[in-house]
């Protein structure tokens, strides 16, 4: 999961790139990386951490020019050094800067092709340089002194034919303006801005609309499944379906987890979706134990809280917040490495005694994924004196691998992957465990879009 952000403006766009960043800093907190273009030369400031530790005084006063892209990374392919920072950058042809969201599933088959037939290097295993070499080769093939929006999507067009997987690109060509695009199922968000003013309008691309909101950009509308869209850098807005067939399967961690919830995502708001996960919770709740004993419900800070208040006033149960975190941690599941997960739970979340103590508490999470992370949770629920411990899953169980830019890689590492529920409350150490229905998550998304 990463956040990708692309701008062409009347005036500077390297502030605008850096606060863009900020909003999206929750999609990764690894590395980040802005590359901007002024007359035609190139200006790039990258490198690991948080945005506002990469970019200090001078690195934004160097990065001139009115178009640029920019990248907020954590790594699901590659590995991730410093080296690996995004946007990478290839000069032939024209030089094309790339920042890309999501994960290629045939990255191995493509760099052994790039390689071979294509002749191209490669300096890094991310799946982001080879993403890049293969639009820059299918660009090349054009031929052309100077790049015309059919060149553009004539060899998108050939890189959807030979990349398989999920993601959500921006990507600037030096001297002739900034394209953004999705994969053919739109499993990675991307949505389109606009902003008027006086010198004429601007344009943006973000990986969620919660950035065009912090920078008063309109929400135009999100780029579709397979669709490119090109904005030269007279901001002349350039768009095609380069798919035939494009399907809407979107994951459903952009609802659950990753999204901030005053983004909205392909029109669905993604407040609200979590407020229907909390209806939904509640309702099984009563189907399977309409005479509950639970005295709280306590949310995991921060993604399960609206899930959890909606639960609470459903069930007229007590809303509390038991736990107090540290906002100074990272987000558990995006941190890499599972040595640096299981540290990072108790350093990230303290337990409030009062609000636990010969209570039986309901938590609420927005997912299980590993159960690292529910388990020392219940620990510290326990510790603090809860007398029953249930926990609830916003989400239904995670029981197969995602290849698609999220961090879960082998089946072996999801908990309620080959388990039963009750095996899996066993496991994480719940009195008893509930997740929410697949087939209701399906129903809640179709409710709520256009809201």
């Amino acid at each position: 999961m990463c956040g990708i952000v692309g701008i062409v403006g009347v005036g500077a766009v390297n502030q605008r790139l850096y606060d863009a960043l900020t909003v999206l800093q929750h999609r990764g907190q690894d590395a980040a990386g802005i590359t901007t273009c002024g007359e035609g030369e190139l200006y790039v400031r990258k490198g690991s951490g948080l945005v506002r530790d990469v970019f200090q005084q001078h690195h934004m006063l160097e990065l001139k020019g009115n178009v640029g892209i920019g990248h907020v990374r954590y790594p699901t392919a590659g590995c991730d050094s410093a080296s690996e920072a995004q946007p990478f950058y290839v000069n032939a042809p024209y030089g094309i800067c790339l920042g890309h969201n999501g994960n290629l599933t045939n990255a191995t088959e493509l760099a052994e092709i790039l390689i071979r037939e294509d002749r191209r290097h490669l300096n890094t295993t991310s799946d982001s340089e080879v993403l890049l070499n293969v639009f820059a080769s299918e660009l090349q093939r054009v031929g052309t002194a100077r790049v015309t929006p059919a060149d553009v999507f004539a060899a998108l067009t050939a890189v959807y034919r030979r990349c398989r997987g999920g993601y959500a690109v921006v990507a600037m060509i030096i001297g002739h303006g900034i394209l953004g695009f999705r994969d053919p199922n739109g499993i990675r968000p991307l949505v389109l801005g606009e902003r008027s003013t006086a010198r004429g309008t601007e344009w943006m691309l973000a990986s969620e609309s919660v950035a065009l909101d912090a920078l008063s950009f309109r929400l135009v509308r999100d780029v579709t499944p397979g669709e490119a869209v090109f904005i030269d850098e007279q901001g002349r807005l350039h768009t095609q379906q380069c798919v035939a067939t494009p399907r809407h399967t979107p994951c459903i961690f952009e609802y659950v987890y990753f999204a901030r919830p005053d983004s909205k995502i392909d029109n669905i708001s993604v407040y609200r979706a979590r407020m229907r996960m909390g209806d939904r919770l509640a309702d099984k709740i009563l189907r399977e134990r309409p005479r509950h004993d639970i005295d709280v419900v306590i949310p995991v800070p921060d993604t399960s809280r609206t899930s959890a208040l909606q639960l609470a006033q459903r069930l007229s149960v007590k809303y509390r917040e038991g736990f107090i975190k540290n906002r100074y941690i990272g987000r558990t599941f995006i941190m890499p490495g599972q040595d640096e997960r299981e540290k990072s739970v108790r350093r990230k979340l303290n337990a409030i005694d009062l609000e636990f103590r010969g209570k039986t508490v309901l938590l609420i999470d927005d997912s299980i994924v590993r159960g690292t992370t529910s388990a020392q949770i219940i620990e510290l629920a326990r510790e603090a004196g809860a007398k029953k411990v249930y926990f609830a899953s916003a989400a239904p169980p995670v029981r197969f691998p995602n290849v698609y830019g999220i961090d879960m890689p082998a089946a072996s590492e999801l908990v309620a992957s080959g388990r039963t529920v009750e095996e899996v409350a066993r496991l994480i150490g719940a009195d008893w465990l509930v997740y929410q229905d697949r087939r209701e998550r399906r129903g809640k998304l179709k409710v709520v879009r256009g809201s």
